[in-house]
């Protein structure tokens, strides 16, 4: 008599599983870190409160308190927005893994510098100085690298998500590019007036640019969580798209505008 067949058992991959904690575990410690970020940034500004002293210019608790905010939201914008991305998962967890350290390098070295009372970017004048300055420059760099190649992802192949988040994430990191140039143009111009022996030029040739960078920065958080935010309504997918059209008619008009200030002030 012969055997009754059976089915075969499942033989399981081994991929789709480990692959999917993978990017929970480094998605967690993203959010772990720039949550910590924006706790330290906020309590700079407690200290701002306690201690006084001026908000603006290159020696201030003001930059602890804006650059912890500021990458703390901007890498747990970064890690939320790239899961609709299609980024293979090794690449985009390494690439949030370095994204992370880098980011508590900048406000690691910003932090550590208002606290020395000295300017955190383009002070060159011990070798310590020197050292934390070109360390942040470094960073920066990195910085556009990666937000570079993430924004590039996103234009060749389309974003998935609920209906619209493709364009808000395309949209959201075309900005971010603009916020990237300006940054880099600011450093590249401050080490450009440091190294020719114009120290205080240095220091206040990064103003005019400054708006358009804080702008711009934050676009790929603001107009995906608002393509999120209309998915969750009842309105009609037209309607739901014109506002978000509108949305980024106005972010581009902002930075738009921010741009030609700086072009004047510059």
């Amino acid at each position: 008599m012969d055997p009754v067949p059976t089915e075969a058992p499942a033989v399981p991959t081994g991929t789709s599983t480990p692959r999917a904690r993978g990017a929970r575990r480094v998605e967690r410690l993203c959010h772990a870190t720039g949550v910590f970020l924006v706790l330290s940034g906020l309590a700079h500004l407690v200290v701002f409160a306690v201690d006084g002293g001026p908000w603006d210019g290159p020696v201030s608790w003001r930059k602890p308190v804006t650059f912890g905010v500021s990458f703390g939201v901007t890498l747990i914008a970064v890690t939320w927005v790239t899961s609709y991305l299609r980024v293979g998962p090794r690449l985009r967890t390494l690439l949030l893994v370095v994204l992370a350290a880098d980011c508590v390098v900048e406000v690691g070295g910003i932090t550590l510098q208002a606290w020395r009372g000295v300017p955190s970017h383009l002070d060159m004048e011990t070798p310590f100085d020197t050292a934390v300055s070109m360390t942040l420059a470094v960073g920066g760099g990195v910085l556009v690298v990666l937000l570079t190649v993430f924004a590039v992802a996103s234009f060749r192949h389309r974003p998935s998500g609920p209906a619209g988040m493709d364009l808000a994430v395309r949209s959201g990191f075309a900005v971010l590019l603009v916020a990237l140039a300006s940054g880099a143009a600011m450093i590249a111009r401050g080490v450009v007036l440091t190294r020719t022996g114009h120290q205080e030029a240095a220091y206040h040739s990064t103003a005019p640019l400054k708006p358009l960078h804080g702008v711009s920065l934050h676009a790929v958080l603001v107009l995906p969580a608002l393509a999120w935010l209309l998915s969750r309504t009842p309105w009609s997918e037209p309607l739901r798209r014109r506002i978000l059209y509108a949305a980024i008619g106005s972010y581009v008009t902002a930075v738009i505008g921010a741009g030609v200030w700086a072009a004047l002030a510059y």
